[in-house]
């Protein structure tokens, strides 16, 4: 801890893949004398490597990153960082990343478009134990779960696929990943699209994103 840091500041670890964002988001957050930011993520691996090192209160991230989503940065932390609260800085306000998010114990959802002081609201507020959401954001955990397409009927390789498309991975890489043909990995696109019911390859990423911590077993022979 730094001379000009007091024992009250909120050590806040910021993840997003743009770095001009976190810049105005840095900017914005130190312009309050009891906020820092201890350091920078623009990955979820970099993160998880971060947090190791600058032990923070809290995290602040938003939903899509290169290597995975904030949902999966949220329950990465929830098993390995718990005293680490988590919030969600996201222009995404689908039910489904929200109720996802919430599941896995985020406290904190604030949208990007709202006001400065609100971020700093949300980030007192889960850091004193309790939470903030945008009014959007409430609103739609008001309205109660939404209605969700079941993945239970998702076969290991097709859950494996589901989980590289969070990852933002292209079909010729998932293809090599699991040591198949693009062909095979379009099959399964097309065979999760029919399962999950689900009109369109955008949305399918959408989904694999709002639900990137699904669990099964490794596909046969990989």
């Amino acid at each position: 801890m730094s001379a000009a840091e007091s024992p009250a500041t909120i050590r806040v670890l910021l993840v997003d893949d743009h770095p001009l964002v976190r810049d105005g988001v840095r900017m914005r957050l130190e312009a309050t004398p009891h906020i820092r930011v201890a350091a920078e993520a623009g990955s979820m691996q970099e993160a998880v490597a971060l947090a190791d090192s600058v032990a923070p209160d809290l995290v602040l991230t938003d939903i899509r990153m290169p290597d995975g989503s904030g949902i999966q940065l949220a329950a990465v932390f929830r098993e390995r960082f718990p005293l680490v609260r988590v919030v969600v800085l996201s222009m995404h306000q689908d039910a489904e990343y929200v109720q996802r998010a919430v599941g896995l114990g985020v406290r904190g959802y604030v949208l990007k478009d709202a006001p400065a002081g609100q971020l700093v609201q949300a980030i007192e507020a889960v850091h004193a134990g309790g939470s903030h959401f945008s009014d959007a954001v409430r609103a739609l955990l008001d309205a109660g779960p939404p209605v969700q397409p079941s993945a239970r009927s998702l076969t290991p390789r097709e859950a494996a696929v589901l989980r590289l498309l969070a990852e933002g991975r292209s079909n010729r890489d998932i293809a090599e990943r699991m040591g198949t043909s693009v062909r095979t990995v379009e099959t399964h696109r097309l065979h999760l699209r029919r399962k999950l019911r689900i009109d369109g390859q955008a949305a399918l990423v959408k989904y694999a994103v709002a639900y990137a911590d699904i669990r099964c077993d490794p596909p046969p022979g990989h």
